[in-house]
């Protein structure tokens, strides 16, 4: 499933927002899928019970909180259809009997379904409209026409489905009977789904989720009844469940069969301090070759997607949220994605960067890339990187993974690295957060792409530094060091974010790295370092809490600049896409002195204080802009390739 899609409307699409696609392989036992279910459907979703008592003390101020509730029960209720099996309505007597791949229900019947149905109804036709009520009203007849329909009781299914084998097992057993059965009844397509259109971005979401529930039950619901299995007529038809793919049935294997993968296990030792502290590294003393940079270039994802566009693709799972409400807890207004590859958005950054520095492929000494979104092992994004630049050799091109902390990371080894070589090393902070969120609402709230390149040279004999101090950090408590996971098991190997430990973890490092600039002298001797920053750019997590944890610390908020109203979270790219934008917006007009914090995800962090000289920013570029692309670059291997590969 894609990441996003632009649906005709030119809006920006979420599929795994409203098409429940678990990844099976990673589930480890039925324990484990019982608590994503839980999670997921179960601890949001009200029963048709609740929402009858909801409505009846006047809980609900409008037909849309009323019908958000609904859909949400029928998700609950069709929380292991709508993840594990598809539906088909087939004659019995071509049923096969005897396969252990194909499923059939028993089901409990519910007495009083159909009151509790028309109370429903009836709220809903007394509460007033929350926007549009014309488009409320042919939400509600798609959405309870699908409600409406349930006859048993939903809290009683178990996981994994009887086979048909075990279902005929007992004659009194019930299942779904069908009276009647069109095989052309509507069904919505995918891109009708896509390219849902709605004014209010709340009802654009719903009327997704009605389209989807509707295509569980493609039939006439109103010839549905439930039957015992032995009162089944050969020219009847019946609800059968297949599993929507190969991991699923190797699930149900595995779990029939009592064996189940091991998950893995965290302890939590108590964490012990070390023995002394790590100095910061004062680069004039401690290095014989000082590095000058001589350029910064960034890639931009090119798709905007605000915080309305996250309103439209609510998720089932998500809570209620406005777009207002999102700004005010990140700070953040949009993020950009990129509709490229994670490769095209480094390249991009890094040819403007070494054309920008004027650096050729010969002079190059070595590429460090810091991602922690790299799906490409082998080779490498950092030799690939040199591959695609031309480099015939470097003495070093390798990934680095600090996360948040990646480019002080990436600058320290690049300056180490250069007393070796002496040559220039080009540094680049990548990362491509938009195919790996999945329906996780907080990491959809936060991260976006982006890719910067920085070019570090050797300094003239006898010049300052541009890059002054250095610090790096990691571990800690390990809540902490597992705050931001991926991939996660325990949310379909999405990434995830665990807000009050990141918080921790951030709150701790920003008092002991400013507490360590703070004891720096001033390069003139005179006060602290902290008193000669002119500007202070911190990694771009999360607007709201680091100006909370800054003011803690004893910083007003006009000493930082952020962009991440507009980028949102680029995790290592962040501070050097900062760093750009705020020479692009004016706020660096001349030579500054930035100190520049990361922190984030394992528990990492480091800091850079570095002279930043506007010059050296590069006018930013798409990636169509710069450079011929070769022809053949992007396509698949030819025979005569793969032929030369295993020679």
């Amino acid at each position: 499933m894609q990441p996003f899609e632009l649906n005709r409307h030119g809006r920006i699409v979420f599929p795994s927002n409203f098409f429940p696609d678990l990844d099976f392989s990673a589930l480890t036992s039925l324990e484990h899928l019982d608590a994503v279910i839980r999670r997921d459907f179960e601890t949001k979703a009200p029963t048709v019970s609740e929402i009858v008592s909801r409505s009846a003390q006047g809980a609900y101020k409008s037909k849309f909180e009323l019908m958000r509730d609904m859909a949400l029960s029928v998700f609950w209720a069709s929380r292991f259809t709508l993840t594990m099996f598809e539906k088909r309505a087939t004659r019995w007597a071509d049923v096969p009997r005897n396969r252990d791949d194909v499923y059939m229900p028993t089901l409990t019947p519910w007495p009083g379904a159909g009151e509790k149905m028309a109370e429903v109804a009836a709220a809903y036709s007394e509460l007033p409209a929350a926007w549009d009520e014309g488009a409320e009203d042919t939400i509600f007849t798609r959405l309870f026409d699908v409600f409406s329909s349930r006859k048993h009781i939903a809290g009683t299914l178990p996981t994994v489905k009887p086979t048909v084998e075990q279902l005929l097992a007992d004659p009194k057993n019930v299942t779904t009977r069908l009276r009647s059965y069109d095989p052309n009844y509507p069904f919505f397509s995918y891109d009708e789904i896509l390219n849902c259109n709605g004014g209010i971005p709340e009802l654009e979401a719903l009327a997704r989720w009605s389209m989807v529930l509707h295509n569980q039950q493609p039939w006439d619901r109103q010839e549905m009844e439930l039957t015992e299995v032995g009162q089944l007529r050969d020219d009847d038809y019946v609800v059968v469940f297949h599993p929507r793919n190969r991991e699923v049935q190797r699930f149900i294997t595995r779990a029939a069969s009592g064996r189940s993968r091991k998950a893995v296990g965290y302890t939590s030792p108590t964490p012990v301090p070390p023995s002394k502290p790590y100095p910061a590294i004062d680069v004039r003393k401690d290095f014989a070759v000082q590095p000058r940079i001589d350029a910064i270039a960034v890639a931009h994802g090119d798709q905007v997607c605000t915080n309305e566009d996250l309103i439209r693709n609510t998720a089932y799972n998500w809570s209620p949220m406005t777009a207002d409400e999102i700004t005010a807890k990140t700070g953040i207004e949009q993020r950009r994605y990129t509709s490229g590859t994670f490769e095209d958005l480094a390249l991009s950054a890094a040819k403007q960067a070494v054309e920008h520095a004027k650096v050729g492929p010969e002079d190059i000494g070595a590429v460090i890339v810091c991602t922690c979104t790299s799906g490409r092992l082998i080779p490498s994004l950092a030799t690939w990187i040199s591959g695609e630049l031309g480099i015939a050799q470097s003495h070093a091109s390798f990934d680095l993974i600090a996360a948040c902390a990646g480019m002080p990371y990436g600058l320290a080894e690049a300056t180490r690295i250069m007393q070796q070589v002496k040559r220039p090393v080009l540094v680049v902070c990548v990362e491509k957060f938009s195919d790996k969120i999945g329906n996780v609402r907080p990491s959809r709230m936060i991260f976006g792409d982006g890719a910067a390149a920085i070019v570090v040279s050797p300094a003239p004999e006898g010049t300052e530094p541009d890059i002054e101090f250095l610090n790096s950090y990691a571990s800690g408590p390990t809540s902490q060091v597992n705050s931001i996971i991926w991939p996660n098991p325990d949310f379909d190997n999405y990434i995830t974010v665990y807000g009050p430990e990141v918080k921790a973890l951030a709150g701790r490092y920003l008092e002991q790295m400013l507490d360590e600039i703070k004891a720096l002298p001033a390069s003139d001797g005179s006060g602290s370092l902290l008193d000669t920053i002119d500007l202070i750019v911190p990694h771009q997590a999360n607007k709201t809490m680091i100006i909370e944890l800054a003011a803690a610390a004893g910083l007003s908020e006009d000493r930082l600049y952020f962009n991440i109203e507009q980028v949102g979270n680029a995790s290592s790219a962040s501070i050097p896409l900062a760093i750009h934008d705020a020479v692009r917006d004016g706020v660096i007009t001349e030579p500054m002195r930035i100190f520049a914090p990361g922190f984030g995800a394992g528990a990492v962090a480091g800091y850079s204080v570095m002279r930043i000289d506007p010059a050296v920013v590069a006018p930013f570029k798409h990636a169509s802009e710069h450079a011929e692309i070769d022809p053949k670059q992007g396509q698949p291997p030819s025979p005569s390739d793969v032929e030369l590969a295993f020679r």
